[in-house]
């Protein structure tokens, strides 16, 4: 590509920072510039937790590429620099930094300005319209870094939701020795990861290490010269009030897109109340595509709305921007299947698709099996618990969740099969690994495929 263009991108998280990169390598003649508020170039918010533990060695190794990167590859960052307006009609930025404010022309324009955490009504959290010492959320590497200092001195922690990033968390400072509660206001934890069933295992292991507080609400705090003392959590059944003294209280209770300037200028918002964007990542904004927790696609499976919300998505739809804003032309898939997994208290879970509840119209059958990541006779092989979904009517594979060893390798197998739109009876076919110290003869996967399969015969002989 040689054809001269002006692409302006705001954010430079995982889909800005890689929107910038695939616009560099579909069109080598481009003026690339990513308008950043923060002081970090590119980095890997997912790894937070992880240098809070210390088992990554500091904040600045989660920085994947340096400002020096940019500059190498052309690419014009402006770090501390935020995004006030945008004028369509003239197709210009207008920007602002310490040294004043100014304007930058666009051909395309790429949002990529994320979500900002969702901060719960709890009473007293607030002073001068900041949170009080000693409660954050964990956002940027700014926010780790207040943490990591109050983990240091070992003290008593609150943890407010319990899904992925609030279990992750529990479980590095559970593991710093801190004092660690979680409270969660819905009935479960992960509840909008994996189904109930999948579940029990991993809190009953929870709750061996540290207080979990399920279907419980962050009331208000008690604080003593603007530092942080107590917390008062509801019953959601009984209503009875407790207090916990607490001397750091970390926000996880999930995100909200930030959609501030594409509302300015009349950018479709969907239901989830993110932009809304194509399998081009276009926005209804002609020249102007987004990317990351700030957009919405579609469910591959179920066709509704979802917010994008995880950091392998951002990436993919930054590939889709930056090559289409360089003059390529990149389509995403029909749908996400939201692929998730993590480690929490060692125990390995992902899942991929929609859980049950959103599978109701197709009569769903269930594969459910519990085997060992080795031989029986093999010493050392660990548990794993696998669950398929398949469409009742023709058994097509659906969705999956497995809990234990080597989850995510199993789960992003099955998420090829949704993807090509396999059914069970070609998949329990699938020739998989096998020797003694390293795979079982069959995999769980094949397993929980064999079981669908029976229980659909069965269907057709009655």
């Amino acid at each position: 590509m040689s054809e001269k263009n002006n692409i302006v991108i705001i954010g430079c998280g995982a889909g800005g920072g890689t929107a910038a990169q695939f616009a560099r390598k579909t069109n080598r003649d481009a003026n690339i510039t990513i308008i950043e508020k923060g002081k970090y170039p590119q980095y890997s918010k997912c790894g937070l937790p992880y240098v809070i533990s210390g088992e990554i060695p500091s904040f600045e190794n989660l920085i994947e590429f340096s400002e020096d990167w940019f500059a190498k590859e052309k690419i014009e960052l402006r770090l501390n620099t935020s995004a006030e307006g945008i004028d369509v009609q003239n197709k210009k930025i207008i920007y602002k930094n310490k040294e004043g404010e100014f304007e930058q022309i666009y051909d395309k324009l790429i949002l990529a300005t994320g979500a900002n955490s969702s901060i719960p009504p709890i009473k007293n959290i607030f002073e001068n319209n900041k949170l009080i010492n000693g409660i954050y959320s964990l956002r940027n590497i700014d926010d780790g870094k207040k943490i990591l200092k109050f983990a240091n001195k070992g003290v008593k922690v609150v943890v407010v939701g319990a899904g992925l990033i609030g279990l992750e968390l529990a479980d590095v400072l559970y593991k710093k020795g801190l004092n660690v509660t979680i409270v969660e206001a819905l009935p479960n934890i992960l509840q909008n990861s994996l189904d109930q069933d999948m579940i029990n295992f991993i809190e009953d292991n929870i709750k061996e290490k540290i207080r979990l507080f399920t279907n419980h609400l962050v009331t208000r705090v008690e604080a003593n010269n603007s530092n942080l003392k107590k917390v008062a959590i509801l019953n959601n059944n009984s209503k009875e009030e407790i207090s916990i003294d607490t001397d750091l209280l970390i926000v996880a209770a999930g995100t909200k897109s930030n959609v501030h300037l594409a509302k300015k200028i009349r950018c479709e918002i969907g239901k989830t109340g993110a932009i809304v964007v194509n399998n081009k990542c276009e926005t209804s904004i002609k020249d102007v595509y987004a990317v990351g927790d700030c957009t919405e696609y579609k469910d591959f499976i179920t066709n509704e709305p979802i917010c994008a919300g995880l950091g392998s998505i951002a990436v993919r739809q930054g590939i889709a921007a930056g090559t289409n804003a360089g003059g390529g032309d990149y389509k995403l898939s029909d749908g996400f299947l939201l692929s998730r997994t993590s480690r929490i208290f060692d125990i390995e879970i992902a899942a991929t698709g929609p859980l049950l509840t959103n599978l109701d119209e197709y009569k769903t059958i269930i594969g459910k099996v519990k085997g060992l990541s080795l031989p029986n006779y093999y010493p050392g092989g660990e548990p794993i618990n696998l669950k398929i979904f398949a469409d009742g009517k023709n058994g097509r594979i659906l969705a999956a969740q497995a809990v234990g060893k080597n989850s995510a390798l199993r789960i992003n197998t099955i998420a090829c099969a949704i993807l090509n739109k396999s059914n069970v009876d070609a998949f329990r076919k699938l020739e998989t690994t096998y020797a003694p110290p390293i795979a079982p003869t069959l995999d769980v996967i094949t397993l929980a495929c064999d079981v669908i399969s029976l229980k659909m015969a069965r269907k057709k002989i009655k």
